[in-house]
C-alpha cells in the first residue's frame, strides 16, 4: 500500500492537554452571586432549579388542587394563589408557572404543592397551570406580547 503525502490527512502535532478548573480563592469572584448588602437575605425558597430531586418526586406524586391567582409580579418573580378549598394563600415562584401566559389576578389555576424547607411547615405551589384566563383582562405572554380578549 502506498502512503499518501497529503498533509490534510495527518494528525496535528501533539501538544499536552491542559485543563483548568475555576478554584474559589479569597480574592476570586468565581461563583459569586453578587454582593450582599446589609439587610439582604438569601432566599430559603426552593426554585424549580434548586429544588431537590426527592422534593420534586413528592410534589409530582401529590394531588392537583384548584385555585385563583390573587396577585403575581413578573418583575419580582412571584405571586400568590388563593386555594379554592379555602385556607391560607399559597406562594408561587415564577419558575413554577407552566404555559405561555403570565398569571394575572383572577385567573383560575391548577397546581400541586411542595413543602418549603428547612422546617417543611409551609408550602408553595408548583406545576402551576392557568386553566381559565379572567375575561376582560389583558394578558401578557412570557415573550412580552399583550393579548386582549
Amino acid at each position: 500500500m502506498a502512503e499518501t503525502s497529503d498533509s490534510s490527512l495527518r494528525s496535528p502535532p501533539s501538544t499536552p492537554l491542559s485543563l483548568s478548573f475555576p478554584i474559589l480563592r479569597d480574592s476570586s469572584r468565581v461563583w459569586d452571586r453578587g454582593t450582599l448588602k446589609s439587610g439582604d437575605l438569601l432566599s430559603p425558597l426552593p426554585t424549580k432549579r434548586t429544588r431537590s430531586y426527592s422534593a420534586t418526586v413528592r410534589a409530582n406524586a401529590g394531588p392537583v388542587f384548584k385555585g385563583v391567582c390573587i396577585n403575581f409580579s413578573r418583575s419580582q418573580g412571584h405571586g400568590y394563589i388563593r386555594p379554592a378549598h379555602g385556607g391560607e394563600d399559597i406562594f408561587v415562584h415564577i419558575s413554577d408557572v407552566e404555559g405561555e401566559y403570565v398569571p394575572m389576578e383572577g385567573d383560575e389555576v391548577t397546581y400541586k404543592i411542595c413543602s418549603i424547607p428547612p422546617k417543611n411547615v409551609k408550602v408553595q405551589a408548583v406545576e402551576v397551570t392557568i386553566t381559565h384566563l379572567k375575561p376582560g383582562t389583558k394578558h401578557e405572554t412570557w415573550s412580552g406580547q399583550i393579548i386582549t380578549p
